[in-house]
Parts: structure tokens; sequence; C-alpha cells
């Protein structure tokens, strides 16, 4: 496992709950980079927002990890778009695990994927690049999560359901077992899928 010190890119409420996890699970935290320039020089938790994504040129790839720091409430355009720009320049986005989270030793989690306070990956279960699993989210077996889906607090996966790419299940939803929800899909909060959702739709 890779554990070069890391930077999270993005500096809002969702770097909150990521610098709680990497520090609880020991990893050296150099800042935050962020666009907007009236954070530059504020601190975070104790860390500093050190400028915009000039600074990461002073870290050649390889050197330091990244964290994405940018959340979703509706669309994971952005921070699909902050992965993908990195990525590119050659840079590698670490994985997050907070301590508190129950996570299969059968289970697999992606590059740069989160899995957040409380939340249990269940045996055979598959958690794509760049996703997160939020807080108290439970996955259970067999499920295959895509890249860059964002599964919000709360979210109930039964067994050997599959979510697509750049989908968002919202707040407290439940999935029934075996559900397929497309590509791009928003699964609305609280909402119950007992059916499955095509490509680009939204469940209510």
């Amino acid at each position: 496992m890779n554990q070069a010190p890391v930077i999270l890119v993005g500096a809002g409420g969702h770097a909150l709950v990521l610098l709680d996890a990497l520090v609880l699970s020991g990893r050296q935290v150099l800042g935050l980079v962020d666009a907007d320039q009236a954070r530059h020089g504020s601190e975070i938790l104790g860390f500093r927002v050190l400028g915009d994504d000039e600074v990461l040129r002073r870290h050649g790839p390889g050197s330091v990890q990244l964290v994405n720091a940018v959340g979703s409430v509706r669309s994971m355009q952005q921070r699909k778009r902050i992965y993908d720009t990195f990525v590119g320049q050659g840079h590698s986005f670490a994985s997050v695990v907070h301590p508190t989270a129950t996570v299969s030793q059968h289970a697999v989690i992606s590059a740069g994927a989160q899995v957040m306070a409380g939340s249990v990956i269940q045996a055979r279960a598959r958690i794509g690049e760049n996703s997160i699993i939020n807080t108290g989210a439970t996955i259970d077996h067999g499920c295959q999560v895509g890249a860059h889906v964002h599964v919000a607090p709360g979210v109930t996966l039964s067994g050997d359901v599959t979510i697509g790419d750049e989908s968002h299940i919202g707040v407290g939803a439940t999935v029934v077992q075996g559900v397929r929800i497309g590509t791009g899909c928003m699964v609305t909060a609280g909402a119950v899928v007992v059916n499955d959702l095509a490509d680009g739709r939204t469940q209510r």
C-alpha cells in the first residue's frame, strides 16, 4: 500500500470527514488545495489550504498521493473531472477507509474510493474508483458499485445490487436485492428502489 503523504483537492465540507479519516488512519497530510482564492492560507481542522492546483506542480507524481475532497449533492461531474485530470497528469489518488468502517477481506475497494465512518462493505462487493460510500451506508454481499458514484449517508444496498458509473444514491435510500441501476442515475433521498433503473433516470 502506498503510504506517501497526501494532499486533499478541495477544501469544502467533504474535506472535513476525509481529514478525520486520514488522521485516524495515520496518514501524513501535507495540506489542501482549492480553486477558491478566499480559502488560501486558511486552516481546516489544523491543516493549511496551500493554494490552488499550481501547488501540485511542486509535487511530482509519486511523491504524494491526492485525495479527492470534492463531494456531490446531485452531479458527480466535477468530482470525476478532477479525478480524470490529475490521473491524466500521472498522479494517483489514495483510497480512504475510516477506521470504524467494516470492510470484508473479500471486498474490493478501488483506487481513490472513499469509505466513511460506520459504513459496512460485505463480501464480494466491489467499490469502483473515485466513488464515495458515505457515513453509515451498508453495501451488502456481491454489490457492484461503479466508478464516480456517491452512495450517500444511511443508504442500504441489499445483496447483488449493481450501480452504474456516475450515479448518485440519495440519503437513506434503499435498493432491494438484485436491482440494477444504470449509468448517470439519480435516486432521491429516502427512495425505495424495487425495479431496475435505466441509464440517466431518476427514482423518487
